[in-house]
């Protein structure tokens, strides 16, 4: 569905999670006043006020409810009104007991926190339905009202779920899948060790085995749970539209949380919304921001989307909690406006007194309005008002990144060659490697069309469809780049070894299969020698894994020095038809990889930018102008040349070179062609 405006007309969206049920009647007076300081116009409210709603069954008190929207409209401060079923009430679980999550060693998961309703009880879904359908009715019309907010944040803390609910509703999803005991059987490959169902009865969720479980059965019960959460997701959001027309969102938490397939769950919402949180013990966990951002966008098919959750400073639930430095928040809020989101919020507005987040920052922190983080949220909505015109411009990316999270959960499972073949770690490896060469990229899932970009790289596709394999040869063959990092294309959409062997769908397209996996003892490091065509010999240093490769016609550019396939080819190049397929079967840094990715861009005809390190720019497409965004996250000023244009920030004309403070932002307005973050225009 297409929505005529965004929830906050021509505007950025800048706000949060307000909760007002946590304070009396007298701050909200002083809330909306200082909402209107700050500038923010958009807020999200009610996400855990379930218990203050539904007071008891089907008994529900909207009088507070009533009064917070009226009074937020009066200021001109929209709302994204969240249905608040991820907290169902003490009433609920003493009537359902049945209804709680039950983890998987058996444990009986209690009320006191939030996310601890089986997904698959049926007096839940009819709890959560009732809820989200009463909101509706009363507040469809409510002119505070622009969006609607189902749930937060599904799978996370609860992903999955082994109550009776569970293993009935599991039992129902594999029959309307396979059909069959014979086609289950088949798909889980139940011959081996003896595990072959004959009644319906019989098959359950995987359980504590005395070693390792069906990795098919595993893989299908991830399936499930996600299938039940966007089950409950669709739910909800039905329900509302029964009697709103606002468009309805559910946040996200991108590849923070391993348990959804964004690409299935961003087809049920109207706008893509994302919340992020920075990992304090990333010291590069910037360029994690921007991975977060680069897939939200993707996701979203490219079209605007919200950050609907981050943090001013720390978070209170990581290890150790971080807090962010000066100009920190401004240039995070302002990655993700230059990857895509047209709205930046908060959780939350006011920090809490009570409760297990008392300790996580807010818009309005404990120390209140004398704050640095307050005087850093001030200006940042005077930047976001002065970036309105950014609104809508679109990001180009000419590179991809493959993203599959089904192929994720597979990889996941246990008794795979290496425990140390993370398919986490060669995603970023290989991000970061694009992001300090200056090329924005977009994430695909390998069956999706894939003609718009000038390569394609996949670290870590261990589980291919051969349908899939099928559209990337196919990419090469009318010229694409295609680059494959090791331990991909090896099993199927059931866990089962692809017939022909390791790589084998890739053939053609790589021109080389894998015989054998060699991967290294812990510690184990190995040299490969590389040599490009026309370039002079350097030798790499690699570890993790070596494959014993068996070559169809590629190219041999990188061979192993030592380690246990010395004299090996370790990195490869095919071409096939109009195009090259790469393929690298060791582990690489980042900075080694650095002469692989230039040659595969000579390839693919790209560049990199050329910018120093952690000068991070992007540019968002408008109608009949351009944004680029430039972010210095060093300690140092930097000169950057971005071109012709307004800076946005500080109301400048520029005609050539851009001086950028250390941790500051530009913003350059400009009629002129620029070149994209992909180096190209």
């Amino acid at each position: 569905m297409t929505f005529a405006s965004w929830p906050t007309g021509g505007a950025i969206s800048f706000g949060g999670d307000y909760n007002p049920e946590q304070w009396p009647r007298e701050v909200w007076q002083e809330d909306v006043a200082l909402m209107r300081e700050a500038g923010v116009n958009l807020v999200s409210v009610g996400i855990f006020s379930w218990g203050l709603i539904e007071v008891a069954e089907g008994e529900f008190d909207f009088s507070w409810l009533d009064e917070v929207l009226d009074l937020l409209h009066a200021h001109g401060i929209a709302v994204d009104l969240g249905t608040p079923t991820a907290s169902p009430p003490a009433w609920f679980f003493a009537t359902y007991p049945q209804a709680r999550v039950v983890a998987k060693d058996g444990t009986v998961l209690g009320f006191g926190s939030r996310g601890m309703a089986s997904p698959s009880s049926p007096e839940y879904r009819a709890a959560a339905v009732r809820i989200a359908s009463r909101l509706a009715a009363r507040y469809a019309h409510h002119p505070a009202v622009v969006m609607w907010h189902v749930h937060n944040e599904y799978g996370a803390p609860v992903g999955e779920d082994f109550s009776q609910n569970a293993v009935v509703a599991f039992r129902e999803w594999l029959r309307a899948r396979y059909e069959s005991l014979d086609a289950l059987n088949a798909a889980w490959g139940t011959a081996f060790w003896g595990q072959h169902y004959t009644d319906w009865a019989h098959v359950s969720p995987p359980q504590p085995t005395p070693t390792v479980g069906n990795p098919a059965q595993k893989l299908d019960f991830a399936r499930f749970c996600d299938h039940q959460l966007r089950a409950c997701y669709i739910a909800e959001r039905d329900a509302i539209r029964a009697h709103a027309t606002q468009p309805i969102t559910t946040n996200f938490m991108a590849n923070e949380c391993p348990t959804t397939d964004l690409f299935a769950w961003a087809r049920e919402v109207d706008v893509v919304s994302n919340d992020h949180y920075l990992t304090a013990a990333d010291e590069r966990n910037h360029v994690g921001l921007a991975l977060a951002a680069d897939l939200t966008r993707s996701v979203a098919g490219g079209a605007p989307w919200i950050l609907m959750e981050h943090s001013t400073s720390a978070v209170n639930w990581q290890p150790r909690n971080v807090a962010k430095r000066a100009g920190e928040m401004a240039r995070n809020s302002l990655s993700h406006l230059a990857r895509g989101a047209d709205g930046i919020l908060f959780f939350q507005w006011r920090a809490s007194r009570s409760g297990a987040e008392k300790f996580h920052s807010a818009m309005l922190p404990h120390a209140g309005t004398s704050s640095r983080v307050w005087r850093e949220v001030v200006e940042l909505g005077g930047h976001l008002r002065a970036l309105a015109p950014v609104r809508g411009a679109r990001v180009r990316a000419q590179a991809a990144i493959l993203w599959d999270a089904e192929s994720f959960w597979a990889q996941d499972l246990e008794w795979r060659p290496s425990v140390d073949v993370q398919h986490k770690e060669r995603v970023r490896a290989y991000y970061e490697r694009l992001w300090r060469d200056g090329v924005t990229v977009d994430f695909v899932h390998p069956s999706q069309d894939l003609s718009g970009y000038r390569l394609v790289v996949a670290p870590a596709s261990y589980l291919l469809r051969q349908a899939d394999a099928d559209n990337l040869t196919r990419y090469v063959e009318d010229g694409g780049t295609l680059l494959v990092s090791f331990f991909s294309a090896v099993v199927d959409e059931h866990d089962a070894v692809h017939a022909g062997g390791y790589l084998a769908p890739l053939r053609d397209a790589l021109g080389v299969e894998v015989e054998e996996f060699l991967p290294l003892r812990a510690g184990d490091s190995a040299t490969v020698r590389w040599a490009p065509e026309g370039g002079e010999p350097v030798t790499l240093t690699a570890d993790v894994w070596q494959d014993d490769l068996v070559l169809h016609g590629a190219q041999v550019v990188g061979t192993y020095v030592d380690g246990p396939a010395a004299g090996g080819p370790a990195i490869t190049r095919h071409a096939h038809g109009a195009g090259q397929g790469w393929y690298v079967s060791t582990r690489l840094g980042i900075d080694e990889l650095a002469p692989v990715l230039a040659a595969v861009y000579t390839d693919a005809g790209l560049e990199s930018s050329g910018l120093p390190l952690d000068v991070e720019v992007v540019t968002r497409h408008g109608d009949g102008e351009d944004f680029v965004v430039a972010i210095n996250h060093t300690a140092d000023e930097v000169k950057v040349d971005l071109g012709a244009g307004q800076e946005l920030l500080g109301a400048t004309t520029v005609t050539g070179t851009v001086v950028i403070p250390a941790g500051s932002v530009a913003v350059l307005r400009t009629t002129t062609p620029q070149l994209g973050g992909d180096g190209q225009p």
